[in-house]
């Protein structure tokens, strides 16, 4: 996302073109009963979203839906499935839309559309597994998708979330000029593309991991600004809807990570609720509503750096018990006097 709005701006500085309307996808029209096929989960609209399964050998322990980041596909999970799979625990990935394979590539669809298909995929997968305890995981953009959908109408039934690196660089928390860059070049510019380059940020430290990706061509790398700007209204919405997130929650964060800033993930985390919004809270069976842990060596797309079987582990563990230990030890505790949830990392509340 960092890189994206600094291309912006450098866009905006060798624009010279005619103003026209940002597009947005709409759903399709083609009504039919939902469905998961082998290779597709088949929406309403008739919509079809290509879906990887992971299946332990042995009769799975829960089951997790996981959605992609930003420009990504659910082929980002292709070591995370397995690897849960040897917890016993079954892992279904699809392609949001505008992604990967997933009908309108590259076009915005939408933050309700986007909540709406996780719901439908949800109630699918929960009919193949209706005794399995079911969760939901995202990396960056997704987890910005599970946050906003579990506070919208159409809410997913799971039991829980793991929020990779949750994008939740909101309009609120960018800098004056970037929100100003946006809105101009969205105006102006919506459908001119941005292939960013020259901008030094690191998403991970697993170099032949990124190398791969660039040769993906299921990743986008053209990216359209009226896209981004959807982005920027989903990371606001997710921001905002971390008040109300009621649901069990394992939040990761890496301190190495340049593309999500600190500064939003721990207001993020100061807004969910408990009280002085720290882990306080906790639902009937005394576990935490939500807990979160910092890795100190770990970039943004966490589970998928050099050090990533650290983060798969506490994912697993979680899974299987979230009242367990996270057996890295990276979990973090908050300040009760002052309710900061990252101490010595985050900021003291005003």
């Amino acid at each position: 996302m960092t890189i994206l709005i600094k291309a912006t701006i450098l866009t905006l500085l060798s624009l010279t073109v005619v103003g026209c309307a940002p597009r947005t996808q709409e759903a399709l029209q083609n009504h039919q009963p939902p469905r998961l096929t082998a290779e597709a989960a088949v929406m309403r609209d008739g919509a079809h979203l290509p879906l990887i399964r992971w299946h332990p050998q042995r009769r799975p322990k829960a089951a997790v839906i996981a959605l992609h980041g930003f420009n990504d596909h659910s082929g980002a999970f292709e070591d995370l499935g397995p690897a849960l799979n040897r917890s016993d625990i079954a892992v279904y990935a699809y392609d949001q839309r505008g992604f990967g394979g997933a009908p309108g590539r590259g076009i915005w669809p939408g933050h309700d559309i986007l909540s709406r298909d996780l719901a439908e995929v949800v109630r699918l997968v929960r009919a193949e597994h209706p005794t399995l305890p079911l969760y939901a995981l995202g990396e960056s953009m997704g987890g910005a998708v599970i946050m906003t959908a579990l506070t919208s109408d159409s809410r997913p039934a799971i039991d829980g979330a793991i929020l990779s690196a949750p994008a939740v660089w909101s309009r609120q928390t960018m800098a004056p000029w970037q929100r100003r860059a946006l809105d101009i070049a969205v105006t102006i510019a919506p459908g001119v593309r941005l292939r960013p380059q020259g901008i030094q940020i690191t998403p991970s430290d697993n170099i032949e991991m990124l190398r791969a990706l660039g040769r993906d061509p299921r990743f986008i790398r053209e990216t359209r600004i009226d896209t981004l700007a959807g982005l920027v209204d989903l990371m606001s919405r997710a921001l905002e809807a971390s008040r109300s997130l009621r649901s069990p929650l394992l939040i990761l964060y890496g301190k190495q990570d340049e593309l999500v800033p600190k500064i939003p993930t721990c207001m993020m985390l100061a807004r969910l609720p408990g009280k002085a919004g720290t882990m306080a809270k906790r639902i009937g069976n005394g576990r935490r509503l939500w807990r979160a842990a910092l890795y100190p060596n770990g970039y943004h797309m966490l589970f998928r750096d050099l050090s990533g079987s650290v983060v798969t582990n506490d994912i697993a563990a979680w899974l299987t018990d979230s009242s367990s230990r996270l057996p890295s030890g990276h979990e973090r505790q908050p300040d009760l006097a002052t309710g900061n949830p990252f101490p010595g990392f985050c900021p003291d509340p005003p």
